[in-house]
């Protein structure tokens, strides 16, 4: 199976939750302009609603994930005020 390359490094949120090696979840990814469903993996489980990175793609869409937090999303709270 082709993998699909253009999803590895792209964010995403977890709809259904994995189970690590017991099995996938599901998970909306940001990618190509648009958000497309995936099946999920994962080394641990992970619950519903968790923020994921791609780390690779296995082909026909599905793509092993890991918990991430996006280090911009700490930054939008920064004001930048010393004092």
């Amino acid at each position: 199976m082709a993998s699909d390359e253009a999803v590895v490094g792209c964010a995403g949120v977890l709809l259904v939750g994995t189970r690590g090696a017991a099995g996938p979840g599901e998970v909306l990814v940001r990618v190509r302009g648009g958000s497309e469903a995936f099946l999920a993996w994962s080394a641990e489980p992970l619950p519903k609603g968790a923020n994921v990175l791609v780390v690779e793609s296995r082909g026909t869409r599905q793509v092993d994930v890991i918990e991430w937090a996006d280090p911009l999303d700490a930054l939008a709270g920064d004001t930048g005020d010393a004092g």
